[in-house]
């Protein structure tokens, strides 16, 4: 939130005693003097003190999920498990989402927050977030695979997709599993992008979403990020 907000919201006065604070050089966020009004922060993430006193302030939730087929990446759904009500009820704090999805019948990390700007940012086209996944096919990824995805995938209806990155793990002509890496996240982008390659996606599994690892996180369990993964959030703040 922007730290004029979370100034006032922790008890420093109005919006303007508030600014005069930050230009009387008494906030520092990081151990870095706070020089305008609008700066994003994040008390979870970040330490900020005011006259040297620590801001405490925060209700955030930041967890990594390990989605399993058929549950949905929503916050309610009539027909359907949602990756929500995997969250044990102690840890299941107003307003937690997915950040971004993943289909119904696809596995595999899931970021799950309250922290609804933040999850915006992580989405936003300009921080192009890669992400990895598992993925089996039911024939044969030949030796021009790689290149094929390299060179960029047209669908039918026009649409044409970024680079991807193709590693071949297995193949043969009755199954094949790789790793690919794409930097968008188009509607069921992966699977079609199989499709045009003329092979059909029968196992999908997201590995990382940027520098966040799935892991050995257990299928259909959760955790809440590590020190290191608090520290990789912090650059979609600015």
């Amino acid at each position: 939130m922007r730290l004029d907000k979370l100034l006032g919201q922790a008890g420093f006065g109005s919006r303007n005693q508030v600014k005069k604070l930050i230009r009387s050089r008494q906030v520092y966020v990081d151990g870095r003097l706070a020089e305008a009004d609008n700066l994003n922060v994040e008390p979870s993430l970040q330490e900020i003190t005011v006259s040297g006193k620590q801001v405490t302030l925060s209700t955030e939730k930041y967890f990594i999920l390990n989605k399993p087929s058929g549950v949905v990446s929503a916050v309610s759904d009539k027909e359907h498990q949602t990756v929500i009500d995997l969250i044990a009820e102690a840890d299941r704090v107003p307003k937690l989402y997915p950040v971004g999805r993943l289909d119904r019948d696809t596995e595999g990390l899931l970021l799950i927050t309250n922290n609804g700007p933040l999850g915006f940012r992580m989405l936003h086209p300009k921080y192009h977030v890669t992400k990895t996944y598992y993925v089996e096919v039911n024939g044969l990824l030949a030796a021009d695979a790689p290149a094929f995805f390299e060179n960029g995938v047209t669908f039918d209806d026009g649409t044409v997709c970024k680079p991807a990155k193709l590693e071949i793990i297995k193949t043969s002509l009755e199954k094949s599993s790789a790793y690919i890496s794409i930097a968008e996240g188009k509607f069921h982008q992966v699977k079609k992008m199989f499709l045009a390659y003329g092979v059909k996606v029968i196992y999908l599994q997201r590995m990382t979403f940027g520098d966040f690892e799935l892991g050995d996180l257990p299928r259909g369990q959760y955790r809440e990020l590590n020190t290191r993964e608090t520290e990789i959030l912090k650059k979609y703040l600015d």
